[in-house]
């Protein structure tokens, strides 16, 4: 488990419970290094002062705030400890809402939050059991970072989770980003439908980084003198490429049921709805009755 990045406590009501904040989440993702193309070498960056040209060290470097194009005001981390803000070293939990209420959009980095010391034991399970035996999340204040934040708390197995939430300024409307008016058939719809029963799965699948595998191997095959692997022909339509939705759908039911064993008799899978010929039209030939012939006068 990492180190905590902070220590404080979660307060509901009169209830104080002291925590530290373990990050949740590490990341896995390949870094790069930026390098002179002709000789290999390192690209260094060195922390310079514009007044004096000397070069620092951290230990020497502060924040500082640009209040005009000549004024910089120096803000030490004893200033930021020391100011008047309730949440400075709390999580003050304002309120608690129904789960489903939440935009996902909204939510950010999450955190374990690990109870500090015995004293914590009991208040501690109390909220993750009133949390795990409602439908509800706690919405709580807290600063973190030079900043205070907006966060959620939920219950993950047998420990209290914290998510970052984005402030409700932070996110930009979608209402632009919509597409025009669009024509969908009822076919198109049932078949889209169909399809997502066929993918549905009880559980979130155990899905991995291709790219990161497909990059070590790369850096494997570059740090053996080899040739990188050859890429994959990939037959995906292009964002100009007009695209029969029904054919394509048929298409995907076929393939997902194939990736999953399963046939055209299973009974839990839907048969797309295929477009019917109209019926051809009947033609009826009418017998022509012969007239009667008149008589001849005798």
């Amino acid at each position: 488990m990492p180190r905590p990045i902070w220590s404080g406590a979660v307060s509901f009501g009169l209830v104080t419970i002291p925590i530290k904040v373990v990050p949740a989440t590490e990341s896995h993702a390949i870094s790069f290094r930026q390098v002179h193309t002709e000789d290999g070498g390192r690209i260094r960056y060195r922390k310079i002062c514009e007044l004096d040209g000397k070069q620092l060290r951290d230990d020497e470097i502060g924040k500082g705030y640009e209040v005009s194009k000549d004024t910089i005001v120096a803000v030490t981390d004893e200033d930021l400890a020391e100011m008047p803000l309730p949440t400075a070293k709390a999580i003050e939990i304002a309120a608690f809402v129904p789960a489903a209420s939440i935009d996902p959009v909204r939510i950010g980095t999450s955190y374990y939050l690990q109870p500090d010391g015995q004293v914590a034991g009991k208040p501690y399970v109390l909220l993750r059991k009133a949390l795990g035996r409602s439908a509800k999340v706690a919405v709580a204040k807290f600063a973190l970072r030079g900043r205070e934040r907006l966060g959620l708390l939920q219950v993950k197995e047998d420990a209290l989770v914290l998510h970052t939430m984005h402030w409700p300024d932070e996110v930009r409307s979608p209402e632009t980003l919509a597409p025009g008016e669009v024509e969908l058939s009822v076919d198109e719809i049932t078949g889209a439908l169909a399809l997502m029963d066929t993918m549905t799965e009880e559980h979130l699948p155990a899905l991995s980084d291709r790219y990161r595998d497909a990059l070590e191997e790369v850096i494997a095959a570059k740090a053996a003198g080899k040739e990188p692997p050859a890429a994959e022909d990939s037959e995906q339509a292009t964002g100009g490429e007009v695209v029969d939705l029904m054919a394509a759908l048929n298409a995907s039911v076929t393939a997902a049921k194939e990736t999953r064993g399963e046939t055209d008799d299973d009974a839990d899978v839907h048969n797309l709805p295929t477009k019917k010929k109209p019926a051809a039209k009947k033609t009826t030939t009418k017998k022509k009755t012969a007239a009667a012939r008149p008589k001849k006068a005798g």
